[in-house]
């Protein structure tokens, strides 16, 4: 009975393993680069949604140039700590 159980936990082992290499590779590669897309997608979410909604809420989004200064306003506003230490 324990004969049949070994094989089994072998293959987890090697799964676990497997995932955790993956997962430092995934880090050392790629996170950054995931990061900076996804932070990316949230300004350009914003942007749409202030355009869209802009007006609904009371500001003038017809000037660009104000609308785009407030927008930027909001985006530097949500850095993170670490973003302004490096």
């Amino acid at each position: 009975m324990a004969d049949s159980k070994d094989p089994a936990k072998r293959r987890s082992r090697g799964r676990n393993v497997k995932e955790g290499v993956k997962g430092v590779f995934y880090g050392m590669a790629a996170h950054g680069h995931v990061t900076a897309a996804l932070r990316t997608r949230m300004y350009l979410e914003h942007l749409f949604m202030f355009i869209t909604l802009g007006d609904m809420l009371g500001v003038p989004v017809i000037p660009p140039y104000y609308s785009l200064k407030i927008w930027k306003q909001r985006v530097f506003r949500e850095r993170d700590f670490t973003d302004q230490v490096f």
